[in-house]
C-alpha cells in the first residue's frame, strides 16, 4: 500500500485544494493530509481566517482525505517520521523546495518520493485564496461606496 502525504494551509477551502487533493491521491493508494497550525500559517502566510481546528476538520470530511492531521510547528519532519508516507505531493505553488526536502529527508535516513503536482487550470477567479480574499475587500469596498451614495451609515 503506497501512503501519499500532502501538507497545506487550507484556509479558505477552494477548488485548487481539492484538485491537489486528488492529484495526490491518483500517486497512491492512501492520502494522508497535513494541515499547517495557524502559528505556521502565520509565519508563512498571513493571519489564517479560518482557525487550525475548522481547516482540520474540513479537510477530514472530503472524501478523498483518508487521514488529515496538524502539523507540527518547530520541525516540519516529525509529522513525516511519524505520518512515514512513501510520497510527498507538493502543491504546484508551495514555497517548499524539492530538492532540499530530498536532502533533509536523506539526512533523516528516510526513504520518500517527493513530487510537485501541475496547477489546476479551473475556470473561476475563486480558485486561490488570494483571489477570494481580494473579491470579498472589493466588495466590502463597493458596498461601503454605495452606502457613502445612498446616504446609509
Amino acid at each position: 500500500m503506497v501512503k501519499v502525504m500532502a501538507t497545506g494551509t487550507f484556509d479558505l477551502l477552494h477548488m485548487g485544494h481539492i484538485y491537489y487533493l486528488k492529484e495526490a491521491k491518483k500517486l497512491g493508494d492512501r492520502l494522508v493530509v497535513v494541515v499547517a497550525t495557524d502559528t505556521t500559517v502565520r509565519k508563512l502566510k498571513h493571519d489564517p481566517i479560518t482557525p487550525q481546528e475548522i481547516r482540520l476538520n474540513l479537510i477530514k470530511e472530503l472524501r478523498v482525505v483518508d487521514e488529515a492531521y496538524l502539523g507540527h510547528e518547530n520541525d516540519i519532519y516529525t509529522i513525516v517520521e511519524e505520518i512515514k508516507p512513501d510520497i510527498i505531493a507538493l502543491g504546484f505553488d508551495q514555497i517548499h523546495n524539492a530538492a532540499t526536502i530530498l536532502a533533509d529527508l536523506k539526512k533523516r535516513k528516510l526513504n520518500i518520493q517527493v513530487v510537485r503536482l501541475s496547477k489546476y487550470q479551473g475556470e473561476s477567479d475563486l480558485e486561490g485564496t488570494r483571489r477570494i480574499i481580494q473579491k470579498v475587500i472589493a466588495a466590502h469596498e463597493f458596498q461601503k461606496k454605495m452606502q457613502k451614495i445612498e446616504g446609509e451609515p
